[in-house]
């Protein structure tokens, strides 16, 4: 058994995560902002203590006390429409200093590993076809969160070289799941009101993880001996374009497919022509993801098939509708 820390614990990824640890028989200890916020959380056997703000000021000793393992997932998370005056101070804030004031605390309580789940903006935006992106990759990051989640992997580093901690990152592209939200969720309400969208003849490629699979990788990666100072992408081996992910999501909820096969020159030009290119960007540009590393060096394979993730966050997207 081992003590985990696990920090954004009320988040998407954060809930699944501990239980998941306490499935597996580990000790888990998660932090929150708020001492009220345990409420969102069912850790039976589990323990909860509220650190407030993650900043450089953030006081982590209490809830390092007894821990070998830190899993790192509170976060400035990405917004598409940030109003902050100074977007990447706000995410450095949070995802650079209150990252690192948390590993050298880690370090200093005894801490033997550091679980970083950063994001594959670090790595860029898009791919071209047929190279995705490697570990290998020289970084790329292009916006404020990309940009904060590489000085935080930047400044880990270092961290490791001078304390002897060992850190892991994962880099994983959109994670989705039952209870996704943002755009995966928007995608889900559009297909389901029976909208016809103009989407069904985009031949871009996309990497994604379901939840179940990133979940089942950080398990991997809290004390697999060969995961220690890596870095690994993760997905669910599967890529495919816009429009075979929004044809699987119809037949996943089982209702009729109204996709209208649009020209994706023509509906990339109509996006930029009122002003939402940065929408055609995400809709048809390519963004792929090698986890071969992860694959050869844990011997990592996704447990859990595209068909069978997005059922079951059908299954939880329709549920919520009938509530």
């Amino acid at each position: 058994m081992i003590r985990v820390l696990v920090t954004g614990a009320t988040g998407f990824v954060g809930r699944a995560l501990c239980a998941e640890l306490l499935r597996h028989g580990h000790a888990v200890c998660a932090t929150l902002r708020h001492v009220e916020d345990s409420t969102r959380l069912d850790l039976e056997g589990g323990e909860t203590i509220a650190v407030g703000p993650v900043n450089a000021a953030t006081d982590w000793r209490n809830a390092l006390a007894g821990c070998e393992v830190v899993v790192h997932l509170a976060a400035r998370v990405h917004v598409m429409r940030d109003k902050a005056t100074d977007p990447l101070t706000e995410f450095c804030v949070v995802n650079v200093e209150g990252t690192l004031t948390l590993a050298r605390q880690a370090s200093e309580a005894g801490v033997r590993r550091f679980v970083y789940l950063s994001s594959v903006k670090v790595n860029g935006e898009q791919t071209l076809p047929g190279r995705p992106f490697t570990e290998d990759d020289m970084p790329a990051p292009l916006d404020p969160y990309g940009i904060s989640k590489y000085k935080a992997e930047e400044g880990l580093h270092k961290l490791a070289q001078q304390t002897g901690m060992e850190v892991v990152i994962i880099r994983p592209p959109l994670v989705y799941g039952p209870g996704v939200k943002a755009n995966f969720l928007d995608m889900m309400c559009w297909l389901y009101k029976g909208v016809p969208l103009p989407f069904g003849a985009i031949h871009n490629r996309r990497s994604l993880v379901a939840l179940d699979n990133l979940i089942d990788f950080i398990v991997t990666c809290i004390n697999h001996p060969v995961a220690a100072n890596q870095t690994f992408l993760v997905s669910d081996g599967e890529d495919f374009s816009t429009t075979i992910l929004l044809r699987r999501v119809v037949a996943a909820l089982d209702i009729p497919s109204r996709l209208w096969p649009v020209p994706q020159q023509l509906l990339e030009m109509g996006f930029k022509l009122v002003g939402k290119g940065d929408v055609a960007e995400r809709l048809c540009s390519s963004l792929q993801v090698d986890i071969a590393k992860a694959r050869i060096l844990l011997g990592w394979v996704p447990p859990v098939r595209v068909d069978e993730s997005l059922e079951k966050t059908a299954r939880h997207f329709l549920d919520s509708q009938l509530q």
